[in-house]
This record gives C-alpha cells, sequence and structure tokens, in this order.
C-alpha cells in the first residue's frame, strides 16, 4: 500500500515539473541570468589630438585601468587643431544617436593649463559631457538643454597629485569620464559650474535680397563646402530642384544646378544641394571643390532671391 502511494506521488510530481515553464525557479537559471554580462559603459571620445602620436592611446590605457570593461568610441581624432568651433559642431551632429547614459570625452582644449574650467555636464536627455569650458557644449546646450554642470576639482577623479600643466586629457578628462563609467555618483567630481563659456558663431543672414552667408568647413576627405545656410531658409529662396542658381563664393560668381545628390550632374560639374545635416552644401561630382576652385573656410557666400 505504501508502496503504491510513493508511486503516485511521484508520478504526480513528475507531471508537475513537466508542466513548469523551463528553467522556472531553477538554480541553474538564476545562475545563467547572473553571469549574463551587464551593459558596457559608452564613452564617446573626441580629440584635436591627431593619430600621429601616442595621446590617444595613452588616454585610453587611463581609462581601461580604472573600469577595464568600458567601450570606448572614437568621433575623431582629426579636429582642426584648436578649432573649437568644429569639435562643437561635430559633437552636436553625433550626439542624436546615442543614448541616455552615453559619456561624451571632448578635449579640443587651447586654453590647457589657464584658469579655464574643467566641467562634467548632464543634459536634459541624461547624457554626459567631460570637456573644457570654452563653448564646446554651446549647440549640444542649445539643442537639448543642461540639467547640471560642475566644476572637476575633486583630486580623486584625476589621475594622481601630478597633474601636467599640458595634458589634461590624460589627467583630468579620461579619469573623470572612466569614474562616470564605473558609475560614481557624479556630484563629487565637484562643486557647480555656472556661467559656462558660450560659443556665438556667426550664421547666416536672410532679407529681401537673399542670402549672406559662410562656408564654414569642408567636407573632408572630399572637399565639398558646408555652408551655414539651413535648407529651409535655401527653399524661401524660391528656387526648385533642377533650377540653376546664381552663388557668389568668395566673391567670385558660379552658376550651380541645385539638386539631390551628386550624381545628379556630370562628373567633374558643380551641384548645390541640402546635406544630411540639412545645410546647403556645394561640391564637384566625384571631385574637390575647395581644391579647384580655390576656397577653403571661412568665405563669404551670397545667393540671391529667384529673379532678384
Amino acid at each position: 500500500m505504501h508502496l503504491q502511494r510513493f508511486r503516485w506521488g511521484f508520478a504526480l510530481l513528475l507531471f508537475a515539473f513537466a508542466w513548469l515553464p523551463a528553467g522556472c525557479g531553477s538554480r541553474a537559471n538564476y545562475e545563467q541570468a547572473a553571469k549574463k554580462p551587464a551593459a558596457r559603459p559608452t564613452i564617446v571620445f573626441m580629440t584635436d589630438f591627431g593619430t600621429a602620436n601616442d595621446a590617444v592611446a595613452i588616454c585610453k590605457a587611463v581609462i581601461v585601468g580604472i573600469v577595464p570593461e568600458a567601450r570606448i568610441m572614437d568621433i575623431t581624432h582629426q579636429v582642426t587643431p584648436f578649432s573649437i568651433g568644429e569639435g562643437a559642431r561635430f559633437l552636436a551632429g553625433v550626439t542624436p544617436y546615442y543614448p541616455s547614459g552615453t559619456i561624451f570625452l571632448v578635449v579640443v582644449d587651447p586654453g590647457v593649463g589657464t584658469s579655464r574650467k574643467a566641467i562634467v555636464i548632464r543634459s536634459k536627455k541624461g547624457q554626459f559631457f567631460v570637456l573644457p569650458d570654452n563653448g564646446l557644449i554651446t549647440p549640444v546646450a542649445d539643442r537639448d538643454g543642461v540639467e547640471a554642470a560642475r566644476q572637476i576639482t575633486n583630486p580623486a577623479w584625476m589621475i594622481g597629485d601630478k597633474i601636467s600643466s599640458t595634458f589634461h586629457g590624460r589627467d583630468i578628462f579620461s579619469p573623470t569620464a572612466a569614474h562616470l563609467a564605473a558609475g560614481d555618483d557624479w556630484t563629487l567630481v565637484g562643486p557647480e559650474a555656472k556661467d559656462l563659456v558660450r560659443l556665438h558663431p556667426r550664421t547666416a543672414t536672410v532679407d529681401q535680397k537673399g542670402i549672406t552667408a559662410e562656408v564654414i568647413a569642408l567636407d573632408d576627405p572630399f572637399g565639398s563646402l558646408v555652408t551655414d545656410i539651413q535648407g529651409e531658409d535655401f527653399k524661401k529662396l524660391g528656387y526648385t530642384l533642377g533650377e540653376k542658381v546664381p552663388v557668389k563664393i568668395d566673391k567670385k560668381p558660379y552658376t550651380i544646378p541645385y539638386v539631390k545628390t551628386f550624381m545628379d550632374v556630370p562628373v567633374g560639374q558643380p551641384l548645390l544641394y541640402i546635406d544630411s545635416r540639412g545645410r546647403v552644401g556645394i561640391a564637384l561630382n566625384e571631385q574637390d571643390f575647395s581644391k579647384v576652385n580655390k576656397v577653403s573656410p571661412p568665405a563669404p557666400v551670397i545667393i540671391p532671391r529667384k529673379g532678384a
């Protein structure tokens, strides 16, 4: 009798386990979950250091020495030396494609070693920015808003007691980014930073005659001209796709077709188009407009209204 009851009980137990979800409540299931790697913190790095020296590699070594699991991604290390405006433009172009929590480490710092502040900023999108207070953050701050900003003064967030006067990328900015990636409380980095430095870039002027603007950069390595003309402002001038547009670039007149993309004109011919960031660009199909026409930024641009 007891043996029969045991057999029935064992059968019912097997039946119950057979209907449990796979792995439900099992130690193996919890162990498997514990072994899943946590999301790696992401540091997005940009400098004007170039790649012909060891500066970038040293900064990365400092980061992984503090937080080995950090994922470091590069925007570029070829920002035109000392060009804060260019660095700010690249930073603003990249940040929308990264999620909240991303740490942007940006070192374009002609004022290194002076009284300029080293800061950490948290945007209203929840992204962090570790950079000098020299205006690099301006376009991001204008678009996304700033939740808070702090000055980097805590020695525990720096590389050590001996801080170089010329390499804050290694000694201050990189270790601070690493501590953020490690999940340390960012309010410990230092006191609140106020009255942040702002850039005041020149912007295109639109009036009844047309647009007065400027070539602000080159789309390297292609040599296409990047202007400060917003596509929506250009469209107000009345030109439609396929029409030829009179343009003065650096006081030299051109007549350039307004098209969607490069292959809409023959190889070697000029085109005016709205680029991927919504600005007016001017290029030669499969050639370098800047070199062929000897144009380099900054250079004035004038486009009249249609029929003016």
